[in-house]
């Protein structure tokens, strides 16, 4: 039997239906037992779980396989058009993408990490795992380390002792002080770099989006792999043309 709530106050029941969400999410398509196996919990239990999911459009069943339903895609697609930054910059983060060939993108901060709203690609766009939704740490991306320089030193300590700091590759930021030095530096000069730091071979630019009043409503970058992502290109005309859509999206987002 499920308990109500556990040490921490979750609630028992809807902490399993999420779990169950969340594997099929990751592992595609399950049956009762295997998803029962993989969460540790009753047959019964995770068979009422789904039977409800399913009876409310949220999975689909098929010869006893389950798999996430596209009524997640519609919550999805309605919770991003509410984020007023993804309406007004999704158009420059598209220009973005045409006008360097290369991979655009815009994140929000959401729970200690950043999530990508928008994502488009130029015609030599490399493939890589940034798809809408995405989460990503924020210290080990040129977009996370935009967003977190621009906030308060607090708030930096509340994402670092949550998220922690993770090595992502071998070039990723791990020591607190380290990170902080290159927070400083992101302020001084408004825009962030990410030299492989989450992606091995891939380099990317990124600048806030902030309001009047300084509060951070995300980031947008570019990123391309490092063979194209160099010299002059790397270290001033992305950061130019950065700066310059920022400029625009806040305008737009000031003026609405």
């Amino acid at each position: 039997m499920e308990r109500d709530h556990d040490a921490d106050g979750l609630i028992g029941a809807v902490d399993t239906t999420l779990r169950i969400v969340e594997t099929l999410n990751d592992i595609g398509t399950a049956g009762v037992t295997q998803l029962a196996r993989q969460l540790d919990e009753p047959k019964s239990t995770v068979y009422n779980h789904l039977d409800t999911l399913n009876r409310r459009g949220y999975v689909v069943k098929t010869d006893d396989q389950y798999r996430l339903a596209c009524r997640f895609l519609e919550l999805g697609s309605m919770t991003r058009e509410r984020y007023l930054v993804y309406r007004i910059a999704r158009d420059e983060v598209t220009a973005l993408a045409e006008g360097t060939g290369e991979l655009a993108g815009l994140v929000v901060e959401e729970h200690g990490y950043g999530v990508f709203l928008h994502r488009a690609k130029g015609d030599q766009a490399v493939h890589v795992d940034t798809h809408v939704g995405k989460r990503i740490h924020l210290h080990g991306a040129a977009l996370g380390k935009a967003m977190l320089a621009f906030s308060s030193d607090d708030h930096v300590q509340e994402v670092i002792d949550w998220r922690g700091l993770p090595a992502l590759t071998d070039h990723t930021i791990t020591d607190a002080d380290a990170l902080a030095e290159e927070l400083g530096k992101i302020r001084e000069e408004g825009v962030a770099f990410d030299d492989e730091e989450r992606i091995n071979g891939l380099r990317s630019v990124a600048v806030p989006l902030r309001t009047d009043d300084g509060d951070v409503l995300g980031a947008i970058s570019v990123a391309g792999p490092t063979s194209r992502l160099r010299g002059d290109r790397f270290q001033s005309e992305l950061p130019d043309q950065l700066r310059s859509a920022a400029n625009v999206i806040e305008l737009n987002i000031t003026y609405l």
